[in-house]
């Protein structure tokens, strides 16, 4: 009875603008969580929360069991506590994407110069079978990785491409990061995903850095396997199903004709020194 007279008191329209706050806020969680680690440790803490309030508030009262309310109620901090360092990769992840977000969009006249090179070198490194990974950077910078690898500020091609991921070249055998339309970094070491987070165990260390790195940053990450000569493209932490060509190059323009503001196109001395040629020979 005192629940409904209560919620007879409230104002109509602001209980369910306030309703529909926290059922969004519950989906964007759950949806966030989803098919990851955290799920699982989500819902464990989330079965113990609701098993302690239903003994605690629900059957024994604060004056039937004193000392597990004194308990449950000191335990909540602890809880609050646990779940920052259990959750805080996912934690650093929302935060990261909640940085990439941008209300306006730049122009994508460019992306197509970027794409074609990459279908090229894709389509040659999966006929010959040599294994490829190319880190397409987006808003979030990936300086801490590169750091690690050898910086080359090249203007992007596809023969610079196959040249670098030719079987017992120095750099074949890790990643490649591409920003804006230059080959910044080669010889890259990406961080990789657990073996869990893998929908094909099959699959090798190749893919695992794919879907770990996409998983910690926005970036679009183009995988060729060595053994099949499959192509796919990975991002969120999603792989992709093997791409042709054709598909292959639908796909980047989608992704990054749509997101085209969030593209990396940082000028480079290579780029620099490109456009001034460019201008000599013109004078």
């Amino acid at each position: 009875m005192e629940l409904v007279e209560r919620l007879g008191s409230y104002s109509m329209p602001s209980m369910v603008f306030e309703l529909v706050v926290i059922w969004l806020l519950v989906l964007l969680v759950v949806r966030f969580v989803e098919g990851t680690r955290a799920a699982g440790a989500l819902k464990g803490t989330l079965v113990l929360l609701v098993v302690a309030t239903v003994v605690v508030q629900i059957i024994g009262g604060r004056d039937a069991f004193p000392r597990l309310a004194y308990l449950y109620e000191r335990g909540l901090a602890v809880v609050a506590i646990g779940l920052v360092v259990v959750f805080q990769p996912e934690l650093r992840r929302a935060l990261v994407r909640l940085g990439e977000t941008s209300l306006l969009r730049g122009d994508t006249s460019g992306v197509s110069a970027i794409v074609e090179p990459l279908v090229d070198a894709c389509g040659y490194l999966s006929k010959s079978r040599f294994g490829a990974l190319i880190v397409i950077e987006r808003q979030v910078g990936l300086r801490g990785l590169i750091e690690g690898g050898t910086v080359l500020d090249s203007v992007l091609s596809a023969r610079l491409l196959q040249t670098i991921f030719f079987p017992g070249t120095a750099l074949h055998d890790l990643a490649v990061v591409v920003r804006g339309r230059v080959i910044h970094a080669a010889g890259v070491q990406l961080p990789l995903a657990d073996p869990t987070d893998m929908p094909d165990r099959t699959l090798g260390s190749r893919h695992r850095a794919a879907v770990g790195l996409s998983k910690e940053c926005d970036a679009l990450v183009l995988a060729v396997s060595e053994e099949t000569g499959a192509i796919r493209l990975v991002e969120r932490g999603k792989l992709g199903n093997p791409l042709t060509l054709d598909e292959l190059r639908a796909e980047l323009l989608r992704r990054l004709g749509e997101d085209g503001a969030s593209l990396s196109t940082g000028r480079t001395a290579a780029e620099t020194a490109e456009e001034s040629a460019e201008a000599e020979g013109v004078e």
